[in-house]
């Protein structure tokens, strides 16, 4: 219906182009008579001099086709595209200065993301999980519940170009990372992203936004369970916020931050899940209910490793996208280690048409690279199988994901 309005709008700008050029034609002649009059009967009154007479009806009507003409090509440029791509990566963490210089990359970070790069960049729209703040020094440090298990990342701002260099469109702030530095790492992550045209959401300061890109419009929205970010638990207001993204935008994109961590929480429980005390949300109902409010994708993450995938009413869900790029401070080994680039194509009403899973792991100290052993397609096939044996889709050797049954 949203994309329905905004042809007839643009049809009616056509209609009015072509009438406006076929006006002209008929009366340019007429135009030219009407101004030599015009002319003449100034001059006879003294009222001007005919060099200073500087008014061009012709000059006018051919400014006005010219600005018609250009919604004309916005108009072939919306239609032209049938199927658009959109990518999904799990957590990324480009290093971080705290707690010490240390764990930060080499040559600013420019080289973390050349493995993958092409990749990211061949989509219509390409998402990732921002973890930490992006500020140079200072803010305030998060206290801790367990120190045993505590992390915080404050990524210098030179590192956020990285993501700009290797595609990235918007990214997830809603994660238990997006406070380790209190609010003034916060705002200061959106001022550095704002800069590099970066969209973001998930933050109670900013919990979504919309954006356009190439003439089609986008909705985004993130949560978690995490102080200072939209709940995932609060599914009513989560889905008023999916609700108003739908009714304003063609594509409406979430992500989430929720299920329990590690290699013994790869299921999709359909339950409520907690760890170390934290409720963490029930990712299952949560995605559901969120699709039926408007949501098209989905993208999870929160749980440091790949799960299934799923297509509920013709929309795309990936339960956790796993470790992206995560250097120096993350565990990186097993199922940890590994983790997919997910493709997803969809028409521009939201629905799923086919997917591509693009294996990876990390090497080194976090730098992604295309694994060419397709462990993570494995993963993500075996746990699709397991956890939604009804699915009505299909993971091959390949990562292709395609319906079952040829048509939809």
């Amino acid at each position: 219906m949203r994309r329905a309005s905004k042809f007839f709008q643009l049809l009616f700008i056509a209609i009015a182009f072509y009438a406006c050029k076929s006006q002209k034609q008929l009366t340019s002649q007429s135009i030219n008579q009407q101004k030599a009059d015009s002319i003449a009967l100034a001059e006879k009154f003294g009222e001007i001099d005919s060099s200073t007479f500087m008014v061009d009806k012709e000059l006018e009507v051919k400014v006005d086709s010219a600005a018609i003409k250009d919604s004309l090509e916005s108009l072939a440029k919306l239609f032209e595209k049938d199927t658009l791509l959109i990518i999904g990566v799990g957590d990324i963490m480009m290093g971080t200065n705290f707690p010490k210089v240390d764990y930060l990359p080499p040559n600013k970070g420019r080289n973390l993301l050349d493995g993958v790069r092409n990749e990211l960049k061949s989509a219509d729209l390409t998402f990732g999980n921002h973890e930490g703040v992006i500020l140079n020094d200072g803010g305030e440090q998060k206290e801790c519940r367990n120190p045993d298990v505590c992390y915080l990342f404050r990524s210098p701002e030179y590192i956020a170009q990285n993501l700009v260099d290797a595609g990235f469109d918007v990214v997830s702030l809603a994660n238990n990372h997006a406070g380790d530095f209190g609010d003034t790492g916060r705002v200061n992550t959106m001022r550095v992203l704002d800069s590099l045209g970066i969209h973001y959401g998930g933050l109670l300061m900013k919990p979504y936004a919309s954006f356009e890109i190439d003439g089609t419009t986008y909705g985004f929205a993130a949560f978690s369970p995490n102080s200072g970010t939209q709940s995932i638990i609060e599914i009513k207001a989560a889905k008023e916020i999916i609700s108003h993204l739908d009714s304003l935008n063609d594509i409406v994109i979430v992500s989430f931050h929720g299920g329990a961590e590690g290699k013994d929480h790869q299921h999709v429980t359909k339950e409520t899940e907690t760890y170390y005390g934290e409720n963490r949300g029930n990712v299952y109902r949560f995605s559901h209910e969120l699709i039926d409010a408007g949501a098209d994708i989905i993208f999870g993450h929160g749980p440091h490793v790949t799960r299934a995938v799923e297509v509920y009413k013709k929309r795309f869900i990936a339960y956790s996208l796993g470790n992206f790029c995560t250097y120096a401070r993350f565990n990186l080994k097993g199922p940890n280690g590994v983790a997919p680039i997910v493709k997803v194509y969809t028409n521009q009403n939201g629905e799923f048409l086919k997917g591509t899973i693009i294996p990876v792991k990390q090497i080194g100290s976090g730098i992604p690279v295309v694994d060419e052993e397709k462990v993570v397609i494995r993963y993500v096939r075996e746990l699709t199988e397991a956890d939604f044996p009804e699915s009505e889709i299909i993971i091959d050797d390949e990562g292709n994901i395609n319906y079952i049954q040829s048509e939809i």
